[in-house]
């Protein structure tokens, strides 16, 4: 590793996580070519479809570099890596109150709170969330903090049940999921998702659509109820600030709220399983799996 610059810190990394549904699509070449600049992660190696060092969710301690930083434990935009030199703008310090496991959540956590920023959810609204996966599962958890508000998970795997709990939302397989809602997302990276998404909505609905399908074409039935009931669809992407909340929040400002909001204890149900950064590439091949049952993989340095 290079030596750092008085404005730089290197940083030895502790935790990391998979971003599951991204890092797959990118693991199997899926990103289209029209899109390989704009999906380029900060500090990432190498050019779509590969070889490429990709990856967003670091947690370590800086060993050297801008003096302040030395010793804090942080954050970081980093694809997986033992240890890495960034400029000091480009980590974030954890409060006392966030343990370095759990904080590797902060760049899925930033997806689903800026999606709640698209979507602007009322007192009292009835929400639903379709698809159980890390990002899904992270805007329910948000939803249901909102005073008044019924907030249903949705997935066909009944044993997301008790993550839904522990989050604060109620459950239901999509046979069984209420209609009539106000507000529903979708982030369960399947076309047929979204058309229950449509199914699920009252008149004049919103459905905020988070899911990204890289070369896969979608198909979607609009010829029922989609025009006469006067539904929005609208997409949610990370990659820009929302502009509900630009002239309150930066990039870093709102990375440095979703870290902070890891402090809560009831996210660590989103974690299935750990493993050491040296088995990765069997990881990847294993989540890549579509019909493998996983939240968040962990990893650990």
């Amino acid at each position: 590793m290079p030596a750092p610059a008085a404005d730089q810190v290197l940083v030895r990394a502790l935790f990391g996580a998979v971003s599951r549904g991204t890092e797959t699509l990118v693991f199997r070449g899926g990103v289209p070519e029209s899109e390989r600049e704009r999906m380029r992660c900060p500090h990432q190696v190498g050019n779509f479809p590969g070889p490429v060092k990709y990856g967003y969710s670091s947690v370590g301690r800086v060993l050297a570099g801008a003096p302040a930083l030395v010793g804090a434990r942080v954050f970081c935009l980093h694809p997986h890596q033992t240890e890495y030199v960034v400029e000091a703008g480009a980590v974030t310090i954890l409060p006392d109150a966030v343990p370095a496991e759990r904080a590797v959540l902060a760049a899925n956590l930033e997806t689903a709170l800026n999606a709640l920023w698209d979507a602007r959810p009322l007192a009292g609204d009835r929400v639903s969330v379709v698809g159980a996966g890390v990002v899904g599962c992270l805007v329910a958890f948000l939803a249901a903090k909102i005073p008044g508000a019924e907030v249903e998970l949705v997935d066909v795997r009944p044993q997301r049940a008790a993550v839904a709990a522990a989050l604060g939302a109620t459950f239901a397989t999509p046979e069984r999921a209420a209609r009539g809602r106000d507000l529903v997302f979708h982030a369960s990276g399947n076309p047929a998702g979204l058309e229950t998404a449509l199914e699920l909505t009252s008149r004049d609905a919103t459905v905020i659509e988070l899911s990204w399908y890289g070369d896969r074409p979608v198909e979607l039935s609009l010829g029922g109820a989609f025009h006469v009931e006067r539904l929005t669809l609208r997409s949610s992407q990370v990659g820009t600030v929302s502009p509900n909340a630009r002239r309150r929040f930066s990039h870093r400002e709102r990375l440095a709220l979703a870290v902070r909001l890891t402090a809560d204890s009831a996210l660590d149900v989103l974690f299935t399983e750990e493993g050491a950064f040296t088995d990765l590439p069997r990881t990847l091949a294993r989540l890549a799996d579509p019909d493998y049952d996983a939240l968040c993989h962990r990893i650990r340095y």
